[in-house]
């Protein structure tokens, strides 16, 4: 084995992911008690790291005038058709504003009218200045003296087979082995990007519209220590500005620009009003614009064409605070969207329990089945559109338990052997001999999904047939994991990543399979099971991954099931 350094470390909470929840448990810990010690795992670094790390031009997640807890609870009720954790959704509804207050506060700059109110974008967003967010948090982070890793990659949880004690981590530079021995542990390390075979190939194949870097890891080791997990058969396929993911949303939302097909038609609401109009817009613009291009009206398009030039800065300037490149393409090709057409295409599916609600099965307290650990943000599963404001929600929710909870907990010091079992996992790869590229593995995994399990070559659609393909499939790519390569410590954090895809990808296939509907179309479309069956679907699909035997046992839970502590 090749030789690596061990770093021991002892914390109070040990927070695993250092985005936007994870900066805001660990600054809210250190405000319970100065004194109590906090630790952030991050594998890039928390300054500019996460989904948001290019920034954010609006808070999605924001009660307006004339909203409420009851009334955003009901709204996302009905854009998921039935099947969310109310008692989460309106925990998180209940602090949003709260939430946004405290990072304004901490310098977030809110676009305001001449009244000093907050410019509204909808009934439920609010326009920022947000080039500078993921900065802003960091510095909140470093004043509150929180210890943090950066660089250093989560490996997987230090668990005694009741509790998680801690977690171990690889340093991408330095290429020590971190074990970080804590009382309590909050993992908000994202959703995960890269199951599916990217839209952009070559070069550009991390144009992706969520993060690359968040490729499913927090799950992947609750996976592999038994937690219980919901939703993961409910993906998330975003409608992006074509060739650069910029969001739609910031030329759509609140304006009147309408949505053509390649014959100039208006589509939206000439022949999809039935599909649900605003009771789920986002969902319905995609499943539209799907129908057109499948129809051979593609492709399409919202008609910017009119802007008028104020307009148009005004555009620019929000994309320039969340998704600068697109701003960069139209510079370089004398592009203005006031005179031609912003082209529009659905992306890679991704899990998520942000937009969507892939993640771990937590109680309200947001504990998950596992003892001493918690989860928040997009990890956490059960409450779609929590976006930015409802993961500083739940985080804050996850360490004022955590620290609630830690009081009778000791720190348990692992045993050099259990610690030499991860060393050996971790750099197999570099003891492989000629072994098998991370490149060719990935691009196996990717055809498989995009083709088998409903990628973006299929339009999306599932059926029992090609998902049972797709199961067999990641069997046989399983047994090449073993034979993974790495030439330096960046290529053993690649191949642990894609071990890490590997393992959300063969719970997502369970899930897929085991819902016998359609309950959200584009995201899970079954074409063998066309229609939603609220008398035997109206509820969530959950699993458990039994790691000794190999098998993933499905459970099948109630809606009322989600009200009880787990």
């Amino acid at each position: 084995m090749a030789e690596i350094l061990t770093v021991n470390l002892n914390t109070d909470i040990l927070i695993i992911g250092g985005g936007a929840a994870g900066c805001m448990a660990a600054i809210e810990a250190k405000k319970a008690d100065p004194d109590l010690r906090c630790i952030i795992m991050e594998k890039a670094h928390i300054e500019r790291s996460g989904c948001l790390a290019m920034g954010l031009n609006a808070i999605n997640a924001y009660l307006n005038n004339g909203q409420t807890p009851e009334s955003y609870t009901k709204y996302i009720k009905d854009e998921f058709f039935g099947v969310i954790r109310e008692d989460l959704v309106y925990s998180i509804a209940e602090g949003l504003n709260e939430s946004v207050k405290q990072v304004e506060n901490m310098g977030l700059p809110i676009e305001k009218d001449q009244n000093g109110d907050y410019v509204t974008r909808g009934k439920r967003s609010i326009k920022i200045y947000g080039e500078r967010l993921k900065p802003i948090l960091a510095n909140a982070v470093y004043c509150a003296k929180v210890g943090v890793l950066n660089r250093v990659a989560a490996t997987n949880f230090i668990f005694d087979g009741e509790q998680v004690r801690g977690a171990y981590g690889f340093g991408c530079r330095d290429g020590k082995l971190y074990v970080v021995h804590a009382r309590a542990v909050i993992v908000t390390t994202g959703g995960a990007s890269g199951i599916y075979k990217p839209i952009k190939t070559g070069d550009a194949r991390n144009t992706t519209w969520y993060c690359p870097w968040n490729v499913g890891t927090g799950y992947a080791m609750g996976i592999r220590i038994g937690a219980e997990m919901t939703s993961f058969e409910n993906r998330f396929v975003p409608l992006r500005v074509k060739g650069v993911n910029a969001p739609t949303g910031t030329i759509a939302q609140g304006s009147d620009i309408m949505h053509r097909n390649a014959l100039g038609e208006e589509y939206l609401e000439e022949r999809y009003k039935h599909l649900g109009g605003e009771q789920c817009l986002s969902l319905y613009r995609l499943l539209a614009t799907l129908q057109e291009e499948k129809s051979g009206k593609g492709p399409c398009s919202l008609d910017t064409r009119g802007l008028s030039v104020e307009a148009e800065e005004k555009l620019k300037t929000a994309y320039l605070n969340m998704n600068p490149a697109i701003v960069l393409l139209w510079a370089n090709d004398g592009y203005s969207p006031g005179k031609r057409p912003v082209e529009i295409s659905g992306m890679e599916p991704v899990v998520i329990g942000g937009h969507c609600q892939a993640g771990y099965w937590i109680d309200r307290e947001r504990r998950t089945t596992i003892k001493g650990l918690y989860a928040a943000g997009d990890v956490a599963g059960g409450a779609p559109k929590k976006y930015v404001s409802g993961a500083w929600v739940e985080a804050k929710i996850a360490v004022r338990t955590a620290v609630e909870e830690i009081a009778n907990i000791k720190l348990l010091r692992i045993s050099d052997e259990e610690i030499n079992e991860e060393k050996e996992r971790i750099l197999h790869c570099m003891n492989s001999g000629e072994g098998m590229s991370r490149e060719e593995l990935e691009r196996i995994l990717h055809e498989t999904m995009d083709e088998y399990a409903g990628g973006a070559s299929v339009h999306y659609e599932l059926t029992e047939s090609k998902l049972i393909i797709a199961r067999d499939k990641l069997k046989e790519i399983e047994e090449k994991l073993q034979l993974l390569r790495a030439e330096d410590k960046h290529g053993v954090i690649s191949c642990l990543e894609l071990i890490d895809k590997f393992d959300v990808a063969k719970i997502l296939i369970e899930h897929l399979l085991y819902r016998q509907e359609t309950r959200w179309p584009v995201y899970q479309t079954r074409t063998d099971y066309p229609e939603r069956d609220d008398t035997n679907w109206l509820g969530f699909v959950n699993s458990i991954y039994d790691p000794v035997n190999d098998r993933v046992k499905i459970i099948k839970r109630a809606l009322n099931e989600s009200l009880c502590n787990i």
